[in-house]
């Protein structure tokens, strides 16, 4: 009896394993491709221009997952607010900025930095140079301002 279900055990994960390999080599990850001609940038609302974005993957601004390039005019701040999601986000342009208890960090190009949710701060661009970001969620974007 011990042999029947030692083999039955066997027969089971050699049919979950070839499962498995069938799925992956039947559904291969979609090519994602979006040279910068291609992005299509659209104004953030109630920012009368300052804030743009471009999705990659998703919608910022619907629901689920997603990933976008977002541009800050220079001198652009976002006042006192939180979001209800960590905020992962790369800065590819420009210095961008955020003041968190009174203390203000700087994020040059080339910076990461990941707000986690709930987190009271301002942030911004500095006047130098428009700023160019990447940013991404699992579920969309939201900015809920705070009365300081």
């Amino acid at each position: 009896m011990k042999a029947l279900k030692t083999s039955l055990f066997g027969l089971i994960l050699t049919a979950s394993a070839t499962t498995v390999v069938a799925q992956s080599e039947t559904e291969p990850e979609a090519l994602i491709s979006l040279p910068n001609s291609t992005l299509q940038w659209q104004a953030v609302p109630n920012t009368n221009g300052a804030v743009t974005y471009a999705n990659t993957e998703g919608d910022i601004f619907g629901k689920g997952d997603y990933s976008a390039f977002v541009t800050f005019k220079a001198g652009t701040d976002n006042g006192l607010h939180t979001h209800s999601q960590s905020l992962p986000t790369v800065v590819l342009k420009g210095t961008f900025y955020a003041v968190i208890d009174k203390v203000r960090t700087e994020y040059p190009a080339g910076s990461y930095y990941k707000l986690p949710a709930n987190l009271v701060h301002e942030s911004g661009c500095t006047a130098a140079a428009d700023c160019l970001l990447f940013q991404y969620q699992a579920d969309n974007f939201d900015l809920v301002p705070v009365k300081g």
